[in-house]
């Protein structure tokens, strides 16, 4: 038996089947829509209607009846297309994983205890352990500065967007950097929206300065990824991974040491 779909799926999904044709690889939609289609299916609207299309981009995937009908080795986004306006449009399969292989480098954890003691588990607890122990300026061979947290705007030709984390950098030869951050947890993984809205928004606001996109993903174990990435005909590519472990001083030993200041 059919498992019915929740009231967001069902709008999502009637959307999409309004302006899908066979063979069609993107389409424009209105936010409007979402009231006439609620109506229409006698679904009550959420207050917050911009939620609908935030759940589907950036939290839970596509109804199955959307994502069957993309082509072998893409999937559908949603990317904003000017203020009220929405882009349907298939894009390559892009999954940014960590790697279990990776050997973890043990850090120093400088995350105050009573932060510790109370932090919730979620993506905000996970940027103020990055911010404490610096790791941005660790990863990214730079002196970085968070310039903004929980930013939310708007770009040109795209509408409202949120950034996780805003940092600034400056590294010894005197470049200067705007590096946005987004921040994973659990399951959530980072889609190939947030990577190019991230770059758009930075090329807009701070076109003098070099863009660093980073995705940070919090493991089991107090273990850290960090990736720095970059966009490429709407796929997402890694420029390089590291793993982080938040440690008590005296965990790192000697041959920690040693095995680190190989190939310095």
């Amino acid at each position: 038996m059919t498992k019915p779909l929740n009231r967001y799926a069902a709008l999502i999904e009637q959307i999409f089947v309004t302006h899908y044709c066979p063979g069609l690889t993107e389409f424009v939609f209105e936010r409007d829509e979402l009231s006439t289609t609620a109506t229409k299916l006698g679904i009550v609207l959420p207050k917050n209607l911009g939620d609908v299309l935030y759940a589907f981009r950036y939290r839970v995937p596509l109804p199955e009846s959307i994502t069957r009908t993309a082509q072998n080795g893409m999937v559908w986004i949603i990317k904003g297309a000017g203020t009220g306006r929405y882009l349907f449009k298939q894009a390559r399969l892009s999954r940014i994983e960590p790697d279990e292989s990776m050997l973890p480098i043990k850090v120093p954890n400088a995350t105050p205890e009573i932060l510790l003691a109370n932090a919730f588990d979620d993506e905000q607890a996970l940027l103020a352990k990055v911010r404490y122990n610096r790791l941005i300026d660790l990863f990214l061979g730079m002196t970085a500065h968070s310039l903004q947290n929980h930013l939310r705007t708007t770009v040109k030709g795209i509408g409202q967007i949120e950034i996780d984390e805003l940092y600034v950098g400056l590294n010894r030869k005197g470049s200067q950097f705007i590096v946005p951050v987004q921040a994973k947890v659990g399951k959530d993984q980072h889609g190939v929206v947030q990577t190019g809205q991230d770059i758009s928004f930075c090329r807009e606001k701070f076109p003098n300065l070099i863009c660093r996109p980073v995705s940070v993903h919090a493991l089991c174990n107090n273990r850290i990824a960090m990736f720095e990435l970059t966009l490429s005909d709407d796929e997402i590519r890694v420029i390089d991974q590291k793993h982080y472990t938040l440690v008590p001083a005296a965990d790192i030993s000697t041959d920690d040491l040693r095995r680190y200041g190989i190939g310095e």
